[in-house]
């Protein structure tokens, strides 16, 4: 069959779109990758991992919900620092602070404001919508009208290691405390311990 110039044109453009579109898709491995349950225990290595994680921020939510404060007051405005790492070990202790701040503002019982880490952000905006002179004034945010947070929440993380020719322990406290920030006095307190031990294997 005799192909016209035009339909060559046509074949030729089909072609190179269907290759483009080839060539932009994502490779998928069909390797040794594999899908876990993300809230199975984790006991790879004895350093801190995500079980812990998880156990920390379920206890200490649980127990900072039952608190006599925060039982005694209507969804009170609340800010919570990054958990301080006094570790020797790498911990991402921001997932542990946004893991807290998560499961408590589901609980319906607390509200968050934004931590002095956003705070430069929240200010940028306010200043943003209200001094720019590109937002109609009577439908953008004011100046002077952000809440103060009536407590903070403040924790740490620390740990003590020990060895021998043929085990590792590791002892990690996970410390944290509420405070009223019109007082400063110290309102609640909590610890959470982890103990793991290994052979020289998983060192």
């Amino acid at each position: 069959m005799k192909i016209t110039r035009i339909n060559f044109l046509l074949l030729t453009l089909a072609a190179a779109v269907f290759l483009s579109g080839c060539a932009s898709k994502p490779t998928i491995s069909s390797g040794n990758v594999s899908y876990g349950d993300s809230k199975a225990v984790e006991t790879l290595t004895n350093e801190f991992g995500s079980t812990d994680l998880q156990s920390i921020a379920e206890s200490m939510t649980a127990s900072l919900l039952q608190s006599a404060p925060l039982v005694s007051k209507s969804r009170p405005l609340v800010t919570i620092a990054d958990v301080k790492n006094k570790t020797s070990e790498y911990i991402d202790t921001r997932s542990i602070t946004d893991s807290i701040r998560s499961r408590m503002l589901k609980s319906g019982m607390v509200r968050f404001a934004v931590d002095t880490n956003a705070m430069q952000t929240q200010v940028d905006e306010l200043t943003r919508q209200s001094q720019s002179g590109l937002y109609n004034k009577s439908k953008s945010t004011k100046i002077g009208k952000m809440e103060g947070a009536a407590f903070r929440i403040e924790g740490s993380i620390s740990s003590i290691v020990k060895r021998s020719n043929d085990i590792k322990d590791v002892y990690y406290k996970f410390s944290l405390e509420l405070i009223d920030n019109e007082t400063g006095v110290m309102e609640w307190a909590d610890e959470k311990e982890i103990r793991k031990t290994s052979n020289r294997s998983l060192f």
